[in-house]
């Protein structure tokens, strides 16, 4: 069955040094007709696929959802209302800048079902922040929590960044303190990755990007493990931290190998055994869905062997890890029968553990997490 859906809004006011993701300013973009054309690509997709959705989780992402007006945003609310499913839906998330949530647009996403909120700080040094090509100050994340809280938000969770250009350890313990004292229900956690066709690429290429060595991160990642455990925010996966009851329910759909609909220009999703990558530029996406095609730029037939594989790299980013009896009852096969030499080298050195009931990364297997997940490919 689908369980999640994942609605791409590619508009951002700033574009951050490090994103990748499918995204462009904000301004003298169609935005009103691109909200519009999401409500059709998701029509044409319920009504292909209407058998097999159970959604449970929807998580609006970008780009920047709140970079929308508080009409554009309730606007689209009313089309994922008309169009989406929504017996089942417990989660109902959105991302959000905290300089770009203003009381009302907060109401509207009350009143609309958004039941938990992802902002992105990053930092609370604001130095890095500027380095970061962030816009918002520390003084924009206190006020838009308490106005969050005010309206009657519980559920909101905070993106941080460690490993970033010139960031000490000093300055990211600095940066945990003020998190942790907000006493939220959840954090993120990421450490930088570089990737192609950034401001941060660019100046990589060029000598110009200054970045804390691999043990100075690896240092800073185990200050986050502790930092977060010694106030009973306990982790549930390499970068994610919670109090109980308060795990993001969309990316566990993620890590349990599960399908999802994407809907946006470059969203990705996974449905009944294929994976697909929307069309990115966004009056091409738009050409597609006014026509009448579903605006799929690529697809990918997962096969059986592709599927185990998934299914181990992505849960054991779990600290719970992969449950044994789901994957015989998946694959018709045990973990130990296709992954045993593997398996033994990782419990042998002390980077995995294993139960009766499932296999995961210890914590010292998640400093290598990415070097044991590439260990699972088969092929």
């Amino acid at each position: 069955m689908i369980k999640g859906a994942y609605i791409h809004i590619p508009f951002c006011h700033q574009i951050c040094h490090y994103c990748d993701f499918n995204k462009v300013f904000f301004k003298n973009q169609p935005v009103d007709e691109y909200i519009e054309t999401l409500g059709m690509e998701m029509e044409m997709f319920v009504e292909k696929y209407r058998d097999h959705l159970h959604i449970e989780t929807i998580f609006l992402g970008g780009g920047t959802p709140t970079a929308l007006s508080a009409p554009q945003l309730q606007r689209l609310f009313e089309l994922i209302k008309q169009h989406l499913p929504q017996l089942h839906l417990q989660e109902f998330t959105s991302e959000a800048n905290p300089d770009e949530l203003t009381y009302e647009k907060l109401v509207v996403m009350k009143n609309n079902g958004i039941n938990r909120l992802s902002l992105g700080v990053q930092s609370f040094d604001e130095d890095i922040l500027n380095r970061l090509g962030r816009t918002h100050s520390n003084e924009h994340v206190y006020k838009t929590i308490q106005m969050a809280k005010d309206i009657g938000f519980t559920n909101i969770s905070i993106d941080l960044m460690y490993g970033l250009p010139g960031q000490t350890m000093e300055q990211w313990k600095h940066t945990l303190e003020k998190a942790l004292e907000l006493d939220l229900p959840h954090y993120s956690a990421y450490s930088l990755i570089v990737e192609p066709k950034t401001v941060f690429y660019n100046l990589m290429t060029k000598g110009k990007l200054i970045l804390p060595g691999e043990d100075l991160e690896a240092d800073m990642y185990e200050v986050l493990m502790d930092a977060m455990e010694s106030k009973g925010i306990h982790q549930y996966e390499i970068s994610n931290f919670a109090q109980p009851g308060y795990h993001s329910m969309h990316n566990n759909l993620y890590w349990d190998n599960v399908s999802y609909a994407g809907f946006g220009a470059g969203a990705h999703g996974y449905a009944r055994g294929n994976r697909y990558a929307n069309i990115g530029p966004i009056k091409k996406y738009m050409d597609a869905v006014t026509s009448g095609d579903f605006p799929i730029n690529s697809t990918h037939e997962v096969s059986p062997i592709e599927s185990m594989e998934e299914e181990m790299f992505l849960g054991l980013r779990k600290v719970d890890g992969v449950n044994k009896h789901h994957f015989q009852e998946k694959f018709g096969v045990s973990i130990e029968d296709v992954y045993g030499q593997v398996l033994s080298k990782y419990l042998n050195n002390g980077s995995m553990q294993t139960t009766n009931e499932a296999v995961a990364l210890t914590k010292r297997g998640r400093f290598i997490g990415n070097e044991i997940f590439q260990s699972f490919l088969i092929e």
